[in-house]
């Protein structure tokens, strides 16, 4: 079901002939297609689903898929980030749009921007239906987003459940959605702020940092291992880099400053007497090189994290063995 943060027209019906998918946020825009999908293949179980991108949406192309064929089969047209079509293409779209074919239902995904607003105008002027998908950018928006995938599941969540999700969680739509379906899934009755707890705050935040501790002490296996299973149970990765961060950064702290007793070295550093210990014994391999590696590895796993790269979990991993690698590098 798509959720209700996507507001639609009032002429919803998901076979209506143009379905109109506008905005930059994935979760909402992959949503509005299968939604489009599943009510096709409720209508006939041999729909043909063509689901393609700009470059493989050539002149003629559209003109082709959409016309009339022996057996009169359903079919469903995906066009992705239509503002990138060409000028051509964009001519036959709106040519279709003026006369759409029957059995067929054409979802165009757009970013919503100035670039190719011409196709944007054109598809509204011909009563297109409409999915807003925008990009969640307000922590109140994201909370809204949590309560409706609660609605949506048919379950209730106390607010300070919900702020305690996005809280611990982070702003990934996925991992918010992936996060609420397995709190309803495992657990019954109302979802209050201790389950969540129970479930992510401490957990997201204790993994985190056992990630951070294996690749500071320069253990590279257990780092992976304890990376994969802190993404795998819903751990936000930018909780990960935060926490790779400040292993990193305890162990340059600690390096450069004078000698002393843990607890003036606390005092100075403002850490607890505990974790100067701790660091200490993570500090035996570093160098102030291996120091300056690691803090540019984490910069860009952030980078990767945040939307600079298609694949976070990529991007942390290469932070983990490059920090375990420079955690060994006085050994040589």
């Amino acid at each position: 079901m798509l959720s209700g943060m996507a507001k639609k027209t009032a002429q919803d019906d998901p076979l209506a002939p143009v379905t109109l998918a506008v905005g930059q946020e994935d979760l909402l825009l992959d949503r509005a297609v299968r939604e489009v999908v599943a009510a096709a293949r409720a209508a006939d179980a041999d729909t043909d689903v063509r689901d393609l991108t700009p470059d493989q949406l050539q002149p003629g192309t559209l003109a082709e898929l959409t016309s009339p064929s022996l057996f009169s089969e359903r079919k469903v047209v995906v066009v992705r980030n239509a503002q990138d079509l060409s000028a051509d293409t964009i001519k036959d779209v709106k040519a279709y749009l003026g006369a759409p074919a029957e059995e067929i239902t054409l979802v165009l995904l757009h970013a919503g921007a100035a670039k190719g607003k011409g196709l944007l105008d054109a598809a509204r002027k011909v009563g297109a239906r409409e999915v807003a998908c925008p990009k969640m950018t307000k922590p109140a928006d994201r909370l809204a987003f949590v309560r409706s995938e609660f609605r949506a599941l048919g379950r209730s969540a106390t607010p300070e459940a919900c702020q305690a999700l996005v809280d611990s969680i982070g702003s990934d739509l996925r991992e918010l959605a992936s996060a609420v379906s397995q709190l309803t899934a495992d657990v019954e009755g109302t979802i209050d702020e201790a389950v969540v707890g129970r479930y992510y705050t401490g957990r997201a935040e204790a993994s985190s940092f056992t990630v951070a501790d294996r690749a500071v002490e320069g253990r590279a296996a257990e780092a992976l291992e304890a990376l994969r299973w802190s993404l795998s149970t819903g751990v936000a990765p930018v909780m990960i880099t935060s926490a790779l961060a400040q292993g990193v950064r305890a162990i340059g702290k600690l390096s450069s400053a004078r000698g002393g007793r843990p607890a003036d070295l606390a005092r100075e550093l403002g850490m607890p007497p505990w974790k100067i210990d701790r660091v200490r014994q993570q500090m035996r391999g570093w160098t102030p090189d291996g120091v300056a590696v690691a803090l540019r590895a984490v910069a860009d796993a952030d980078a990767g994290v945040k939307g600079g790269g298609d694949d976070p979990e990529y991007a942390l991993e290469k932070a983990v063995v490059t920090i375990a690698r420079a955690a060994r590098s006085r050994r040589g």
